[in-house]
């Protein structure tokens, strides 16, 4: 191909990447689509191309020198995007989780309420009564929790001879995980589902701590829980409020339509569930690397508990909360 037919080809193509990058946004091209942020390593790619294909034909070096700067300023763009999408997250993290979590913080506190009130009546039920939790579980089960708290284990948590700690790590991830994906996702059945599984949790979380409590294995489990459980019970609780907010679009979808409310909640909704997900990964690798260690000393692991509990509450209370400006000396207010 010779470099008029080249450059009449391409012409269009490069035309448009050039206004896009100036800044201007006019498609000058008959029959093409303007370029958008989401063109861009495609157009990258294209480019990289076209300009190689210049170089290897020995077209003039006015083309060459015009295509390799359109690649420059691309992969510039390219690099920008990519660390501002880093600092994305960052500022997710740190900031725009939280703020979800204080924005939808109705939902919050009742799915707290329908995790924590089934969870107090059941372990003060089972802690009196010794048959209670055989109404929520089987003699084997019973007495499989017994065993992952007998002192005399190796590790806690799990049974003797159990897997490694990163398999372990691996099985929380998954467990934890499914259980925040159920109760989240069938609040798209009016709600229903979340508060089932809110409710069922807090029944089976109760169950237990009632139960070790009575068999005298206090040493052994609430050190092994308090550490991870500010990140594992508190998704739960979130995964749950996430579900509610689902489920109320649909029950009180306002002057939207059940669709349009659903998908709006849906955006709000996923806000909380990505923080989630990050704090069950956290919870999963406490679980299997620190909590069922009987090396460290229970004191110790009672202090590094009270510690995350106190990061956790303040995090979700503090965190992303924009600082007032102070008002200039001898202004008035």
């Amino acid at each position: 191909m010779k470099q008029r037919d080249f450059e009449r080809r391409y012409e269009g193509q490069w035309q448009l990447i050039e206004n896009w990058l100036s800044g201007y946004r006019k498609n000058t091209a008959a029959g093409l689509e303007p370029v958008t942020n989401e063109d861009l390593p495609q157009n990258y790619r294209r480019l990289c191309q076209h300009l190689a294909v210049a170089k290897e034909r020995q077209y003039t070096s006015n083309l060459i020198s015009r295509l390799n700067q359109l690649v420059m300023q691309c992969h510039q763009r390219l690099y920008r995007q990519k660390h501002v999408s880093s600092h994305r997250w960052l500022e997710f993290i740190f900031a725009g989780f939280p703020r979800a979590l204080r924005e939808q913080a109705r939902f919050v506190w009742l799915a707290c309420g329908l995790f924590l009130a089934p969870a107090l009546v059941m372990g003060l039920g089972s802690y009196w009564n010794d048959a209670l939790i055989y109404a929520v579980m089987s003699p084997e089960q019973v007495l499989q929790i017994e065993s992952m708290y007998d002192p005399a284990n190796r590790v806690l948590g799990r049974e003797r001879g159990s897997d490694s700690d990163l398999l372990m790590f691996g099985f929380y991830i998954k467990n934890n995980i499914g259980i925040a994906f159920r109760t989240f996702a069938t609040g798209i059945l009016f709600g229903l589902g979340s508060i089932f599984f809110l409710v069922l949790n807090g029944v089976f979380l109760g169950a237990v701590f009632g139960h070790i409590t009575r068999v005298g294995f206090i040493s052994t489990f609430y050190p092994f829980v308090i550490g991870h459980g500010a990140f594992e019970l508190t998704a739960i609780v979130f995964a749950g409020a996430a579900g509610l907010r689902l489920g109320h679009s649909l029950v009180n979808p306002g002057n939207l339509s059940r669709r349009q409310s659903l998908r709006e909640a849906g955006k709000e909704a996923m806000n909380i569930m990505y923080g989630t997900f990050l704090m069950l990964v956290i919870a999963a690798f406490l679980e299997a690397f620190w909590s069922s260690s009987t090396e460290v000393s229970i004191g110790i692991k009672y202090a590094v508990g009270g510690f995350f509990w106190l990061l956790v509450i303040s995090y979700c209370v503090f965190a992303g909360r924009r600082l007032p400006v102070a008002a200039p000396a001898g202004s008035r207010l």
